[in-house]
């Protein structure tokens, strides 16, 4: 049913329990599973200008030490199935349905935030912007 999955992770225990739930469809299906992290430019970065941005190199150095250590932890609990790991200097959202759409994915699997009230309906999340423009199905995994 499924061939190709994706799945985000910014490291935090709800998002963890989103990429076991992906891993498992993917072992259930034989399915590839891709997993993205991602980070919006770092701190550091200032504008330049038409010209283009200027960012410090440890700004750069810390954001991929920050994206690899998180998409290292979600491969390592993915249960015998073997990822590839996407990190993606983007906003999450837009990272993930990015990744979808270029790897043809078939699923979309997030992990629901754990907002209550009327927060949820004033600020925009990750799972809510991906169902309204996924290129593919979404599965958003209760996980709070």
């Amino acid at each position: 049913m499924y061939s190709k999955i994706v799945v985000g992770t910014d490291g935090s225990e709800t998002a963890a329990a989103a990429v076991a739930h992906a891993a498992r469809l993917a072992g259930e299906h034989g399915a590839e599973l891709h997993v993205v992290t991602a980070f919006p430019a770092p701190s550091g970065w200032i504008g330049v200008g038409a010209a283009g941005v200027g960012f410090t190199l440890d700004d750069v150095d810390r954001a991929d030490a920050e994206m690899k250590a998180i998409l290292d932890q979600a491969a390592a609990s993915c249960n015998g199935v073997k990822p590839q790991l996407h990190a993606v200097s983007d906003e999450p959202a837009a990272a993930i349905i990015a990744t979808a759409e270029a790897e043809d994915a078939d699923l979309i699997v997030v992990g629901s935030r754990g907002m209550s009230g009327a927060g949820r309906f004033l600020l925009g999340s990750v799972p809510n912007r991906i169902s309204h423009h996924a290129p593919c199905s979404v599965l958003i995994v209760k996980t709070t």
